[in-house]
């Protein structure tokens, strides 16, 4: 399957789907008329935000990289269908453009035959690469509290604490 590429895009978010505890998480690329989903795990979403901040503070020495105001709070754009469940992340800086690339690839470009991956691929520059991140985990830490004890989420009910011997907190 071809690459989808959006080089710049007019808008790239990640965003999640239903209650906490029960989410779904998605990278969404839209521009020239085209919105693109792909889902992948509430950690793939954290550590991507960490990486690309990572890669920005070491490559990105003399560039904007502070997004102007809160960046893009808006909801996911609908319908939300994803084209391909993510399997791999990788992250590229282009120093002659002075742009970071973002590849989701639904599944190990390494192992898997090249024609059968299905690849999103989006370039962004050092500020609009910043303010991705920041979403990023404010997505995820919107989620359920941590339970001030273990650690584990806290359902609104609470949970069966194994610091406290199995009695629910």
């Amino acid at each position: 399957m071809p690459a989808t590429v959006f080089d710049p895009p007019e808008r790239f978010v990640a965003g999640t789907v239903g209650p906490p505890g029960g989410r779904t998480f998605f990278l969404q690329a839209s521009g020239g008329g085209r919105v693109v989903s792909v889902s992948l795990e509430k950690v793939q979403v954290s550590v991507l935000a960490d990486r690309v901040n990572d890669l920005l503070d070491a490559h990105a020495e003399g560039t904007a990289t502070e997004p102007l105001g809160d960046g893009d709070t808006g909801p996911l754009t609908t319908p939300i269908e994803d084209e391909f469940r993510v399997d791999t992340l990788s992250l590229a800086w282009d120093p002659e453009r002075l742009v970071l690339a973002i590849e989701c690839h639904d599944q190990d470009p390494e192992e898997a035959d090249e024609s059968t991956v299905s690849t999103l691929r989006v370039v962004l520059d050092p500020a609009a690469a910043r303010a991705f991140a920041r979403r990023c985990g404010k997505v995820v830490s919107a989620g359920r509290p941590a339970c001030p004890f273990c650690g584990q989420p806290l359902d609104p009910t609470g949970h069966i604490c194994p610091r406290a011997n199995g009695y629910r907190r």
